[in-house]
């Protein structure tokens, strides 16, 4: 489900994929955090293919017209403290989408599913 802000001189309509794009690249920036993880089974596929690696760790929820809800999977470098890291990335991601979007963050969800070393 897309979102969708209306005003005096017409529609805009973000799609789930675009700010999916903007939370994964704001994660991935983050010192701490080396990659993201699928969660589906056409993302695998999709990254056979040369598809965009940074959202295929992020799940978008529209929550009402203008409120996202934001589920990060993610690989952490071994030895970063996870609490710092996960507090920067919440800080970080907010910030990018609400700014490049207008678009409210209602709450980002980190799933730390594997450490690298």
């Amino acid at each position: 489900m897309a979102a969708e802000m209306v005003n005096a001189l017409g529609k805009i309509t973000i799609s789930d994929d675009l700010i999916a794009s903007i939370a994964g690249y704001a994660a991935v920036e983050n010192y701490g955090i080396v990659g993201m993880n699928s969660k589906r089974a056409g993302d695998s596929i999709v990254e056979l293919f040369g598809g965009d690696s940074v959202k295929r760790g992020v799940k978008v929820t529209m929550v009402a017209p203008d409120t996202v809800v934001i589920d990060l999977y993610v690989t952490l470098e071994y030895g970063v403290s996870l609490p710092a890291v996960a507090e920067n990335t919440r800080s970080n991601v907010k910030y990018r989408v609400e700014t490049m979007t207008g678009l409210s963050v209602q709450s980002i969800n980190i799933h730390v599913e594997n450490i690298r070393v």
